[in-house]
């Protein structure tokens, strides 16, 4: 439940701390007082989108803080565990974020930046707001599918249902394309077979152009390579002046005195890594000598593999060395195309598509007969307490006559106002007044099934009075007894029911003006239900009808 709620410079609020209770506690105050204040930041703090003009004027940031009791929410608690914002055994859950004059905003949960996804997801645990204008969408058809899906508990499925209706929808768009197009994905098969074709008769391979383009350099240069290294060797190896020969007798001089003197044992093992390096070098010259080829026939092959090579790239517009990689690309490209025009292939996702549909809407046609019948009873049993005995409520499930996105039904909210009525829909019978009960009667049946430990109503006895709005009232407080109720009302009838009464006025200081919320005891209570009934002027008279109403609820 909601424990408490602190705002500094939001809207026109300056400093504001409440205490929350449990029980029915209602919000009154004037017009324009700041009454849905309260109401606008809970929102902002469960996700709502912020804007600039929230934040008080000549002020540079708004703070908004909640703090929330989550011990009778054990999925809660290990939800919030799991992502790491709640240590095992607590239970005290705080929600805070700010605005600045930009209109950006930064949001924590328990102290940690958390993202504003996190925040409606955690807000729809904790908090259902039932806002004044309920009963004016009450008439859409997506109003009342969502109504009932909520009910049923079938929010999930029916997102599901979407998403596989998406799939179903994407699949035959897929086969039909590929069955208008047949024609023009065949030239373009054919195009990319001929190129397949033409260049895995070349048959490039990966870093074949470095290979051949080391053996045509060698085969270039072949004679001066041979030459070379063949003289080197001699150089090295043969003859009475070669290269090792004194190596050798350098180190016989310095072996003889090595144990002498220091610098002729450095010396002799500096020579003797000559002598290897020398031979090497000697080794390497035979071996070059040995392997490279002059056949002039041989050279011919390789200039004539890399003029193909070469005359192929420039064709396809890429270098030579990534021929290969072309090669490959069509032969994807050529499977993708084959997938994609694969007509019985395609039909085949088609169906399975919408088996996985069908199966999957059947079963929230399920959840919803189940749910229909018995949101009917309970709204009809709770409009007759709402004055408006006789009157009907209906579910009414008529199949679409093609698979819809939403299922396989349309929804519809029909009501019989009168004993021996036929049921119409709402909005060819209902009025202004009797639709604001009915989507009265509907939310309260709706927050009965619900595990949201806080309700908010915000001004939804709209458009009632006298008799009835004294039943809302007695309905809010019985709710109240089961869940943290806060309301908003204009109407002391309502007003009078609540546990807990706050006040919601403004002030002036400094040239601005500032909304401030003060709780009420019962003498200032009576003041305030007296203002409602009375106006301006409170008499006596109207004093002592507003103690009779506080006195009458207990």
């Amino acid at each position: 439940m909601l424990l408490s709620l602190s705002l500094k410079n939001f809207v026109i609020v300056e400093q504001l701390n409440l205490d929350f209770q449990s029980g029915f506690t209602v919000l009154t105050g004037e017009t324009g007082a700041g009454k849905s204040i309260t109401l606008d930041a809970l929102g902002l703090l469960m996700g709502d989108k912020a804007s600039a003009d929230q934040v008080r004027s000549g002020t540079k940031e708004a703070q908004l803080s909640a703090l929330f009791d989550l011990t009778q929410l054990p999925d809660v608690q290990k939800q919030l565990q799991g992502q790491g914002l709640l240590s095992e055994g607590e239970t005290e859950l705080s929600v805070r974020r700010t605005l600045d004059h930009s209109g950006k905003s930064r949001s924590f949960i328990n102290n940690q930046t958390a993202t504003l996804a996190q925040l409606k997801a955690l807000g729809e645990e904790l908090i259902d707001i039932h806002g004044q204008n309920a009963h004016q969408s009450l008439n859409r058809e997506a109003t009342q599918r969502q109504l009932l899906d909520a009910f049923a508990q079938a929010s999930i499925q029916a997102k599901t249902v979407k998403t596989l209706f998406q799939n179903w929808q994407e699949a035959k768009t897929a086969y039909e394309t590929a069955q208008h197009f047949a024609e023009q994905m065949q030239i373009e098969k054919e195009r990319l077979n001929w190129q397949i074709n033409e260049l895995s008769e070349l048959n490039p391979i990966e870093h074949e152009w470095d290979t051949l383009n080391q053996q045509h350099k060698n085969m270039a240069h072949s004679v001066e390579l041979i030459e070379t290294a063949t003289w080197i060797q001699n150089v090295l190896d043969e003859g009475e002046q070669n290269l090792l020969k004194t190596i050798h007798q350098i180190q016989h001089k310095l072996s003889g005195l090595a144990d002498i003197h220091p610098s002729f044992s450095q010396s002799l093992q500096t020579i003797e890594s000559v002598e290897a390096e020398l031979n090497d070098i000697t080794y390497t010259m035979r071996d070059v000598a040995n392997s490279i080829e002059s056949d002039p026939a041989q050279f011919n092959l390789i200039e004539d593999r890399m003029q193909q090579i070469t005359s192929l790239a420039k064709k396809y517009r890429t270098e030579p060395e990534d021929l290969y990689k072309k090669l490959n690309e069509l032969k994807t490209q050529a499977q993708q195309l084959e997938e994609s025009t694969d007509l019985e292939q395609l039909h085949l996702t088609v169906d399975k598509n919408y088996q996985a549909y069908l199966a999957e809407a059947t079963t929230l046609s399920n959840m919803r007969q189940k749910a229909a019948a018995q949101l009917a009873k309970k709204t009809t049993e709770q409009m007759q307490y709402m004055a408006m005995s006789g009157a009907q409520f209906a579910v009414i499930l008529t199949p679409y006559q093609e698979p819809h996105a939403s299922g396989l039904e349309q929804v519809s909210y029909q009501v019989a106002l009168n004993q021996g009525s036929s049921l119409k829909p709402l909005n060819k019978v209902a009025s202004g007044g009797e639709l604001s009960r009915i989507s009265l009667s509907l939310q309260v049946v709706m927050s009965q099934f619900t595990r949201v430990p806080t309700l908010i109503f915000d001004e939804v006895d709209a458009g009632i009075g006298g008799r009835v709005a004294q039943m809302v009232g007695k309905l809010l407080h019985d709710l109240g007894k089961h869940y943290q109720v806060l309301a908003i009302t204009h109407l002391p009838q309502v007003a009078s029911c609540g546990e807990h009464h706050w006040q919601v006025s403004k002030y002036s200081k400094e040239g601005q003006t500032f909304s401030q919320i003060k709780v009420l005891n019962n003498n200032e209570r009576v003041d305030e239900i007296a203002r409602m009934l009375g106006g301006e002027v409170i008499t006596e008279t109207t004093k002592e009808h507003a103690k009779e109403m506080l006195h009458s609820i207990k």
